[in-house]
């Protein structure tokens, strides 16, 4: 898909409607009713095959009798003569259609297709781009277009929504109009037969209207496929200009129960696109109410650099509940320096807080609201202001908004606003704020996620303004070594490669790992104790199972032959009671490594099908999907990303060191992460692979157990598979 007439669809100079009615609640008659209501001052044009004037408007038979060639085209009639219009529309010039219809992809056609290819074959000569089919419609409202059915007319904004649900689409119309909130697009995507969210993106990414994006999505994938490359970049060129909202149903899919290795059950389908937001810099938003006050944020066109916020309150509680979601959503308090401390003292009562949050007591005035905003005129590093109130009787809190107001005009630092309340006047100081570009909230709690809203947009600019490092100073793999023995195992058809071609592919990619053989027999394993001379680990091999120390397949720290042989022995008795259908192929024998105190960790990878490879790090061991502390990125890693996916787990902060323990170096985690991220580039053979436990101590890590799973390389360009361009 491209941008290519998208200008048709969302910027057209001229609309034909086909199947306008007079029929009362009709959608083709509320259609019209919204395209005369809004202020198109382009030719609208009806048609209807009776031809009847349409609440007093002319209409025309059919697309042949129109006088003018429609730019746009919104369709309203039965499924079966959709492709045959859109190719006489396509015929007389016209370059974009909205489908309103639903069904197209279930009606059979005499050909075996369905109505819905037919009506894209019909379109493609005409490079003739299709919004839906299924859909509510869309709105331009800087040119005065509303070509969808819902009741509401929206306003003139700069907020672009777009959505799967043509139903969120009615009710943010509906919501919106309460808050005086505006929009420059809102467009119901449907089945997206052709029109894509990458489509939307991109576009928006150069609209001169839209200064942010809010999406809803039930699935980036629509009728018309889905290309993850061109989604990702799409998103990442539209949130390096404007900030990316996106609200995304279904997060509690269960669909990783059949996952083979640890990776694929830990991240599920939902952790995917939190992998894929974050890396193309689209802010998540977790529910409808987060979703609707990122629109209230990002209409205001406030700006933040950083995240130290200055809270001024005459409510103690309130400016605690208010610290209290700072800590959670990850902000800072910034500390007041000694010369506004001093403009504070100036202007204060003597009872107030003397710190961060700045409790101007409860009978607070108009005056003290101005006097404490401004004090912190000039205060360095000071990213934005959060202002807080709560009902008195000392003085009328409309005044007190009003010196807000100005306080804000002076101070030159972004402001939100939580004014407690729902009485009219609470009502009129929210309007008072939104007239002068504060954005405003209920509660302390979404006034400071609005300000995190901000600060997330600015790090986003950062990052994808920074230039990647994806590799190693002086890392050269033997790629020459990892190709024959990967091409080794597809030819015998392997599912899962065997431990010592493993053990050699980690070798050869510097991958550190434990020293291992393999043994046929007990007596085999009695062998290669006496040549280890060093305690050893034993483990079932076994093409059939998975989790070898679920089924008694695992045996730790044998330091004599005999101990060895009679650990294999009571395995084999033990797995084939435990799995009598597996197959047995001997077992695996490895040095035992003793890291007293090292912490285990898991280092995965698994293939998602609409978002292709990402990479999982978290904590490790028997427990890790019970304990389900890990973070995912999508592949392949860059050196920040790599580092950020560590920051973000549990066992960060244990790896961060505390009482006696030692801090262990992320280096060496980084260093892994990175060298797998290339094996995988590498080899498209690749599906899956776990390292688990990954032991990481102050004097580096080692790999204890992995596995890797493998495919006949898929077809096309080697990094074809990856949603990220390598």
């Amino acid at each position: 898909m491209s941008t290519k007439n998208l200008n048709a669809v969302f910027a057209p100079k001229s609309v034909a409607l086909i199947g306008a009615t007079n029929r009362d609640r009709a959608v083709g008659n509320i259609v019209a009713r919204n395209l005369f209501r809004q202020g198109f001052d382009g030719p609208i044009m009806l048609v209807n095959p009776k031809a009847p004037p349409i609440g007093g408007v002319i209409a025309y038979k059919d697309v042949a009798s129109l006088p003018v060639v429609p730019d746009l085209a919104i369709l309203s009639i039965p499924p079966k003569a959709i492709p045959d219009t859109i190719r006489q529309l396509g015929e007389k010039g016209c370059r974009g259609a909205v489908v309103i219809t639903a069904g197209l992809r279930d009606i059979k056609t005499e050909d075996g297709g369905t109505v819905q290819e037919k009506m894209l074959a019909a379109a493609k000569p005409f490079d003739l781009r299709i919004l839906g089919p299924n859909c509510l419609g869309t709105v331009s409202t800087h040119i005065g277009l509303n070509g969808c059915f819902a009741e509401a007319q929206p306003r003139k904004g700069n907020v672009a929504f777009v959505a799967q649900s043509g139903a969120m689409v009615a009710t943010l119309c509906d919501w919106a109009e309460e808050r005086k909130i505006g929009f420059s697009y809102l467009a119901s995507m449907g089945d997206q037969s052709d029109i894509d969210f990458a489509d939307m993106l991109e576009y928006m990414a150069d609209d001169e209207h839209t200064d942010a994006v809010v999406l809803y999505v039930e699935a980036v994938a629509g009728a018309g496929g889905f290309d993850p490359r061109r989604f990702m970049e799409a998103a990442q060129k539209c949130c390096a200009k404007k900030p990316v909202i996106a609200l995304k149903s279904g997060r509690s899919a269960l669909a990783a129960k059949a996952a083979a290795s640890h990776t694929g059950a830990l991240a599920g389908v939902d952790g995917v696109y939190d992998a894929a937001f974050e890396r193309a810099g689209i802010i998540r938003a977790q529910n409808l109410d987060e979703l609707l006050d990122s629109i209230e944020t990002f209409s205001k066109k406030q700006r933040v650099k950083g995240d130290n916020l200055a809270i001024v309150t005459n409510g103690g509680g309130a400016g605690v509940m208010a610290v209290d979601a700072l800590s959670e959503f990850g902000g800072k308090l910034i500390d007041v320096p000694d010369a506004a401390m001093k403009k504070l003292d100036a202007c204060l009562p003597d009872v107030w807080s003397h710190a961060n949050p700045i409790d101007i007591i409860g009978d607070s005035t108009p005056e003290r609201y101005f006097q404490s905003l401004t004090a912190l005129d000039g205060v360095e590093g000071i990213d934005g202001v959060c202002v807080l109130h709560c009902p008195t009787a000392t003085a009328v809190s409309i005044d007190k908004a009003k010196a807000v107001v100005e306080a804000k005009k002076s101070l030159g630092l972004p402001m939100v606003a939580n004014w407690l309340g729902g009485n009219d006047e609470t009502r009129a100081v929210r309007m008072l704020f939104d007239e002068n570009g504060i954005p405003n909230f209920p509660t302390p709690e979404q006034c400071i996620r609005s300000f995190m809203h901000m600060t997330k947009f600015s790090a986003i600019q950062k990052a994808l303004g920074k230039k990647e490092v994806h590799d190693i100073p002086g890392y050269k793999p033997d790629y020459a070594a990892g190709k024959k023995l990967i091409d080794a195992a597809v030819a015998k058809d392997l599912t899962w490669l065997d431990a010592p071609s493993l053990a050699s592919l980690f070798e050869a990619y510097e991958i550190p790992s434990a020293k291992c053989a393999t043994a046929a027999t007990p007596a085999d394993v009695a062998n290669l104790q006496k040549k280890f001379a060093a305690p050893i680990v034993i483990k079932i091999m076994s093409p059939d199972i998975s989790h070898k120390s679920d089924v008694g397949g695992v045996a730790l720290n044998l330091t004599t032959p005999e101990a060895a042989k009679k650990a294999a022995e009571d395995m084999l008795v033990t797995v084939g009671k435990n799995c009598p259908k597996a197959k047995l192929e001997g077992f695996l024998v490895q040095e035992m490594v003793s890291r007293p105190g090292a912490y285990e960790l898991l280092v995965g990878v698994a293939s998602d099908a609409a978002f292709g490879p990402f990479m999982l790090v978290g904590k490790g061991g028997v427990s890790v999907e019970v304990e389900a502390d890990s973070a995912m990125a999508l592949a392949p890693l860059t050196k920040d990303i790599a580092v950020a996916m560590i920051e973000r787990t549990r066992i960060y902060k244990l790896l961060k060191g505390f009482r006696d323990r030692k801090a262990v170096p992320l280096e060496p985690i980084v260093a892994t992460l990175l060298k797998i991220s290339k094996l995988i580039v590498d080899f498209p053979e690749i599906l899956e692979l776990d390292i688990n436990p990954l032991l990481a101590d102050p004097a580096g890590v080692i790999g204890l157990d992995a596995r890797i799973k493998l495919r006949k390389a898929p077809e096309g360009p080697r990094d074809g598979r990856f949603a990220v361009k390598p």
